[in-house]
């Protein structure tokens, strides 16, 4: 079914400045074209994407600003040539919605490294020039190569956080192999991200460390997330008797941080992947060299690696810890995000709450 040239009302929030404040907006999502899906949304993840962008932290957004991009909702319409979907399908909605399709990396099904760049779920340039509006809206028109299956035993709510927490960790863990049972991992930060690496280094059989300056988060994190070992990275002893422990380490911190006191942890040969975007990366040659460490970085992962996560969480019965709210919380949700006042995703009850 196409509904060539007709577009239609979309009801959303935006920001129009960069005071980063939402409110109700109208607007029009483009025709279903052929190879389009048609998806009423029905939750949103709040991502800290969501506050770099409606703030304009990179000086580049284009508003106003429709956030979101950690997307479940339900399919209502197809185009003609859409095989995968079908009406009353559950799926989602990642971080990009389009790339060239024809590159090395979208043939390798590595979408978000297309060489032309990924066009992004919000504030991006879409193939027909428009720019790209996101998840807090009722619903979303996408190319269905980057919609992914959600089977309908998995709630949509906690599928959301999937598509952009759940990817980010999943991604690099899988490619650099931290996923071997009985090996060690160490988890910087325990926020959106940190929280799913903990539900998968578990999942994947590994004895996980979470390294933390809140001693307050101790209880929690060894009791509800179930982590082996919790680490105050900010002392010293603690630190000391960890020195040479741990296979992996994921970092999901945000600010500022050292990086010396991290590696010392890794074993020979072990992995650390950087998640975030410190304002600078500085530590010793020598704690690189020696032990033949690697320091990789990673943003999200491909359609294929996706669509595997989903499956894996649903497998595993893996599901994000959320706090569910209406749209019109969406202000005080940001301004906690930023707080780190969250456990430990936000999701949004778009079906219930977003009203014209």
């Amino acid at each position: 079914m196409s509904s060539e040239g007709v577009t239609e009302d979309c009801l959303g929030w935006a920001a129009r400045d960069s005071s980063g404040v939402l409110s109700p907006y109208k607007f029009s999502r483009r025709a279903v074209g052929d190879d389009d899906v048609y998806i009423k949304i029905t939750h949103c993840g709040v991502c800290y994407a969501d506050v770099i962008w409606t703030r304009n932290h990179h000086h580049d957004s284009k508003y106003p600003v429709v956030p979101g991009h950690e997307i479940a909702g339900i399919v209502t319409k197809v185009g003609s040539n859409v095989h995968r979907f079908n009406v009353g399908d559950h799926v989602g909605v990642g971080t990009y919605v389009n790339s060239c399709r024809d590159c090395e990396y979208c043939n390798d099904r590595v979408e978000v490294n297309c060489v032309k760049g990924s066009v992004f779920t919000f504030n991006g340039v879409d193939v027909d020039g428009t720019i790209t509006k996101g998840g807090y809206s009722s619903h979303i028109v996408v190319h269905e190569r980057y919609c992914f299956v959600i089977p309908k035993s998995y709630p949509l709510a906690s599928a959301a956080p999937l598509l952009c927490a759940g990817i980010t960790v999943y991604s690099p863990m899988i490619r650099h192999k931290m996923n071997q049972p009985g090996k060690s991992l160490g988890v910087i930060g325990l926020g959106g991200l940190g929280h799913m690496a903990v539900k998968f280094g578990k999942a994947f059989g590994l004895n996980v460390t979470i390294l933390s300056s809140s001693i307050s988060k101790k209880e929690e994190a060894l009791s509800l997330l179930g982590a082996d070992k919790f680490v105050v990275s900010s002392d010293e002893e603690q630190m000391k008797a960890s020195a040479k422990s741990l296979d992996f380490i994921i970092d999901t911190a945000s600010g500022d941080h050292p990086f010396d006191p991290y590696m010392s942890l890794l074993k020979t040969y072990g992995v650390f992947v950087l998640l975030g975007f410190p304002s600078v990366i500085k530590f010793s040659p020598a704690n690189l060299n020696i032990g033949m460490k690697t320091f990789a970085g990673s943003i999200t992962g491909g359609t294929k690696d996706t669509q595997e996560m989903i499956d894996f969480c649903v497998a595993k019965e893996i599901y994000p810890n959320i706090e569910v709210i209406p749209i019109e919380y969406a202000n005080e949700a940001l301004q906690r995000v930023v707080n780190r006042d969250v456990k430990y995703r936000f999701v949004i009850d778009i079906e219930n709450s977003l009203r014209s």
